[in-house]
């Protein structure tokens, strides 16, 4: 089995022997699907700014399999048909893997074009268990861990660590990300023994959390604690509905609140007592090479991130690197077999990805995040002792 050393030392390795899978004889093409623009875009961009870093890092040492990387990005625009199109379009200008974006809704176009061209494709952090080789093929992968250890994260975080017994649930219908992501949590507090006093749903884009408000008050009893499992802005907007008429419980979520725009929108006065699991923490206290990166990154972009997305694409860059030099070609079974035997030390955590039989479920931790007066701290790495089942 493939062992890798510390991330930041992981980069080039000895040229091999030429593979007819390598784009051209001087550079490995890796496309990406990435959506710069539109709902998916605080998701995506600062994958793909993670990722520009990643290659310049790799080319300034050497390359892949003595091979310049070159990223090519085609804006996805937040639009599945799009994003299917670009995939296309990536692997006609030769691209050797296919970067998809971070959601399955929004990456599984990029994912099924590059497996019905024996391609290797991995999403940057989609984590709904649907972005599986189960769904899109033998050759399919996510950086992320699956909402089965999101959502179980968060419900050991909640009755485990903090003793809160009772929840109040909230689903935003949008995208399959937002309904798993409340049915594995759910699933795991009940399993913890926690009682859930009523499940809601929400409809992103309304604007307008009265209805669900009411329904709340008309229990009769404030909950432990509100999970809400939205995305974009709406999360803030959710979040100061509850706190405007006096829901002062702690709020959980998901990875969508690594959001800067939506702390900066709570601010203050509104963005307290809200926990999230995401891939990593900003900061040393989550991997000891994270200071080199944000070095790295800073000299690039001229300014420090702010967002753990940023690390989903320069580990899926290094993923993709490390899956190459072992399998000494961008072949697609190849690689793919790789990925599978290797035994990743990334910024989002040690991955170990489970056979394709398996559904190349993503064995990882998750980072647990606090907000306080709108600014995020790092509670630490979790990883849940069971997991419900995908």
């Amino acid at each position: 089995m493939m062992k890798t050393s510390r991330i930041l030392m992981a980069a080039a390795g000895v040229a091999l022997a030429g593979s007819a899978a390598l784009a051209d004889e001087g550079k490995i093409v890796i496309g990406g699907a990435l959506s710069m623009t539109g709902i998916q875009a605080p998701l995506d961009t600062p994958g793909y700014y993670g990722a520009q870093v990643a290659v310049k890092y790799l080319n300034d040492n050497g390359g892949v399999l003595g091979k310049q990387i070159e990223f090519i990005n085609i804006d996805g625009k937040s639009d599945p048909v799009t994003v299917g199109n670009v995939a296309v379009e990536l692997i006609d200008k030769g691209a050797a893997v296919i970067v998809a974006p971070c959601d399955f809704d929004f990456g599984s176009p990029a994912s099924r074009e590059a497996q019905a061209a024996g391609l290797v494709g991995i999403s940057t952090c989609a984590s709904d268990p649907l972005y599986s080789s189960w769904s899109l093929g033998d050759k399919q992968f996510t950086l992320s861990m699956w909402n089965t250890t999101m959502g179980a994260a968060a419900a050991d975080f909640a009755i485990k660590e903090k003793g809160w017994k009772t929840a109040y649930v909230v689903t935003d219908q949008f995208i399959a990300y937002t309904k798993s992501l409340s049915k594995y949590f759910v699933e795991q507090f009940k399993a913890n023994g926690g009682e859930i006093l009523l499940e809601d749903t929400y409809t992103n884009g309304d604007n307008n959390f009265s209805a669900q408000l009411a329904r709340l008050q008309a229990l009769g009893t404030k909950p432990d604690v509100i999970f809400v499992s939205s995305y974009g802005q709406d999360i803030g907007i959710i979040i100061r509905a509850l706190r405007e008429v006096g829901y002062d419980a702690p709020v959980l979520g998901g990875d969508a609140y690594d959001d800067p725009a939506m702390h900066e929108a709570l601010g203050e006065k509104f963005g307290n007592d809200v926990f999230f699991v995401t891939h990593t923490w900003m900061g040393p206290e989550a991997h000891p090479d994270m200071a080199e990166f944000i070095e790295l990154y800073t000299a690039m972009h001229g300014s420090a991130p702010d967002t753990s997305f940023v690390s989903t694409g320069w580990d899926t860059i290094m993923l993709i690197a490390e899956g190459i030099k072992a399998a000494g070609t961008t072949e697609g079974a190849a690689l793919a077999k790789a990925l599978e035997d290797g035994q990743f030390k990334l910024l989002t955590g040690d991955l170990d990805y489970g056979t394709a039989e398996e559904g190349h479920v993503p064995n990882k931790a998750a980072a647990m995040i606090e907000l306080k007066g709108g600014t995020p701290s790092f509670v630490g790495w979790r990883k849940p002792d069971s997991l419900p089942k995908p």
